[in-house]
């Protein structure tokens, strides 16, 4: 029997191209040099990212603040949908607006993107997204990495990974002493399910023999792909400016829901009344615990159920800080107040949820 020779192998013939890796590299350039700013001319190509922190403006004791994250299986529905512009966003949705919980002006982003085989179109299409999250975030894309790993991602499937860093003022570093009970709680709208919960999302429409490219029950003229897929909101900008209006803590409402992110931003011992009729459920979100037979409690602790976001003020700035929101294009709720009992308690009844 024949053998075959073992002269000439290459790392293309083992399914990774280098140079169609530098020439995607190249394409990426100008996307990431959209994002500069002050502190960082957002060129690629090095071997790390470099920010320069006195040139970026104005802090006099500053702290850096570091949030790495991903967007969790909500790529499959990307992947099956042919759908990867806001993906992007997601990522730096994820990572900013953990940042800004703590005060945190971003200054720069990485990403990681691996994948069994480089799609250019798909790969750009995705870090077009980061670019554009990045533009929203006010921060830099400095740098990343493209790994191709055949063999162990699937044809048409990837991963992503960012990590962003920003900074605060030492005396400005959030959640604030001094959040008691009677403290209001304030939260902004979601633009749908974000990037959490949807594993639980594909079973549900799995179970339902639905298609990502049939009509969305609870969006007319909208295919429930197209809608899943919204990009994450991303609130740095409109948060730093409400800031000053006196907000004391922050939580970024992710996986865990208001029942389980809620009390990382509150002191030991305290916790948080709900009244969950306090602002408009997201059709969306009644669509999944009706169709998908979802029990309110866990809704709660899944999705972020049309609260992205929520802030702690004071009773007497609670106005202030809601017409802050306002005026940063924000649309805001006040949904409770602060406890001395642990643990998030949900009043009230939404409509359509069980």
């Amino acid at each position: 029997m024949a053998r075959k020779s073992r002269r000439n192998r290459t790392y293309r013939g083992a399914g990774v191209d280098i140079d169609a890796g530098a020439a995607f590299v190249r394409r990426i350039a100008p996307l990431a040099a959209a994002t500069a700013r002050p502190g960082a001319g957002a060129a690629l190509g090095g071997f790390g990212g470099v920010f320069d922190l006195a040139a970026a403006g104005r802090w006099r004791d500053p702290l850096l603040v570091a949030a790495t994250d991903g967007v969790g299986t909500k790529l499959l529905v990307a992947a099956a949908c042919g759908r990867h512009e806001g993906i992007g966003v997601d990522l730096v949705a994820m990572c900013a607006n953990d940042l800004v919980v703590h005060g945190a002006e971003p200054l720069f982003f990485l990403d990681y993107l691996a994948t069994g085989a480089l799609s250019g179109a798909d790969a750009e299409a995705v870090v077009a997204g980061i670019a554009e999250g990045c533009r929203l975030a006010g921060c830099a894309l400095i740098g990343g990495e493209t790994a191709e790993m055949p063999g162990l991602y699937s044809a048409g499937h990837y991963d992503l990974a960012g990590f962003a860093v920003g900074a605060v003022e030492r005396d400005g570093l959030l959640p604030r002493p001094g959040v008691r009970p009677g403290d209001a709680l304030i939260g902004l709208a979601s633009s749908g399910v974000h990037a959490n919960g949807f594993s639980l999302v594909r079973r549900i429409v799995d179970d339902l023999g639905l298609a990502w490219d049939s009509p969305a029950p609870f969006a007319p003229g909208r295919t429930l792909g197209e809608t899943l897929l919204e990009p994450t909101r991303i609130y740095v900008k409109p948060v730093l400016a409400a800031l000053p209006a006196g907000i004391s803590a922050l939580a970024h409402i992710t996986g865990g829901g208001l029942a389980e992110n809620l009390p990382r931003a509150l002191p030991p011992r305290l916790g948080a009344r709900i009244d969950i009729a306090s602002w408009p459920l997201p059709p969306v979100f009644a669509w999944i615990a009706g169709a998908g037979g979802v029990a309110r409690a866990e809704m709660a602790r899944t999705f972020n159920c049309g609260v992205g976001m929520a802030a702690v003020a004071r009773p007497e700035a609670a106005d202030a800080v809601l017409s802050a929101f306002a005026a940063a294009g924000e649309t805001a709720f006040r949904i409770g107040e602060v406890t001395d009992s642990p643990g998030v308690a949900l009043h009230g009844a939404a409509a359509d949820l069980p």
